[in-house]
């Protein structure tokens, strides 16, 4: 299939691409490179062997979409484009909003008049809130705490409103954990601009001495070590479930809903612990208040991905830190 994946350059999108390609299909990718490089194009090319087509361009410029649908025959798009900062989007909800949103549906009505009726829609298990039992499964009640969730959420439903209105589409929703890690190859990874809003690259600078020391965001909660717990997924697993994804949008599936993690929930200290395992011991660690927000408790019950999909994660955490590191102290080594 040749497959456009919107926001491609990204963490998530490039790891996806690399598992794409190695499985015999032709990527196309978009990007703004607002949370990107245009280096990673040649890194994946670098990892497959092979030329990837891209677009530097943005999902609210519809024009500029279109011309891409134009020149090329898309069988298939996977959605990951998108601003994803919790904080920020408490700060700036206009933009994510407008960018999230209005990006969307942009997308599908120009899908629409290509005539493209396959679409895997990067979402989140933020839109699960903050009050149900774990694990977490795909009939959970949804709501949400933060317009980053909000955006999932409204894009969730409308479409579902539009598979309703347009039973010719097949879509698939992925409800991402907490993606982690980096490829074996340490080429690709995770390397978010400015200090990083999620544990793991924190836990990455400091292990490389380019941040002094991580704050541990409470350690009262009511769990085994007083620190948050969430489901932590290796990226080159939530890639691969990215293709179990689009071989399902081949079996003319509707519209479904998947949970992609572990099924296994790691508190903050856990993931600290086994990093300093991986990287003798140089991740160092103070306790801070808790943070606004953040919940007890968070993790998937991978079931019916596993059932539908004939996917499940492989990789445990000890793989996620080790893959982290090598990555950074790549990245140390090029500059």
């Amino acid at each position: 299939m040749k497959i456009l994946l919107t926001g491609g350059l990204g963490y998530i999108g490039s790891h996806t691409a690399v598992e794409l390609i190695k499985a015999g299909h032709e990527v196309i990718i978009v990007d703004n490179l607002s949370n990107s490089e245009r280096s990673v194009k040649d890194k994946i090319e670098r990892i497959t062997q092979q030329e990837v087509i891209f677009y530097k361009a943005d999902l609210r410029k519809e024009k500029a979409i279109r011309q891409i649908f134009e020149d090329n025959t898309v069988d298939a798009v996977i959605h990951f484009a998108g601003l994803k900062a919790v904080g920020e989007s408490v700060s700036k909800p206009l933009e994510y909003y407008e960018n999230n949103i209005c990006g969307t549906i942009n997308l599908l009505k120009v899908m629409k008049d290509y005539n493209v009726n396959n679409l895997v829609f990067s979402s989140s298990a933020t839109v699960y809130g903050a009050s149900n039992p774990m694990p977490l499964t795909e009939d959970c009640p949804t709501s949400a705490t933060n317009p980053y969730g909000r955006t999932k959420l409204f894009i969730e439903e409308i479409l579902k409103d539009y598979y309703n209105a347009n039973k010719s589409m097949n879509i698939v929703i992925l409800r991402y954990f907490n993606p982690v890690g980096a490829h074996d190859s340490g080429i690709i990874g995770e390397n978010p601009k400015g200090i990083p809003n999620n544990l793991m690259p924190f836990v990455a600078k400091v292990a490389c001495g380019k941040l002094d020391e991580l704050h541990v965001f409470g350690n009262d909660y009511d769990t085994k070590d007083g620190t948050c717990i969430r489901d932590y997924i290796h990226i080159c697993d939530l890639a691969e479930g990215h293709l179990a994804a689009v071989n399902k949008l081949n079996e003319k599936c509707g519209l479904k809903i998947y949970n992609l993690g572990t099924g296994t929930g790691y508190s903050v200290l856990d993931v600290v612990n086994t990093y300093n395992k991986v990287c003798e011991n140089k991740v160092k660690y103070a306790f801070a208040p808790r943070r606004e927000g953040d919940v007890k408790e968070c993790y998937a019950c991978p079931d019916k991905a596993l059932q539908e999909l004939g996917w499940q994660a492989k990789r445990n955490l000890y793989d996620m830190c080790l893959s982290s590191y090598t990555y950074e102290q790549n990245q140390a080594k090029r500059k």
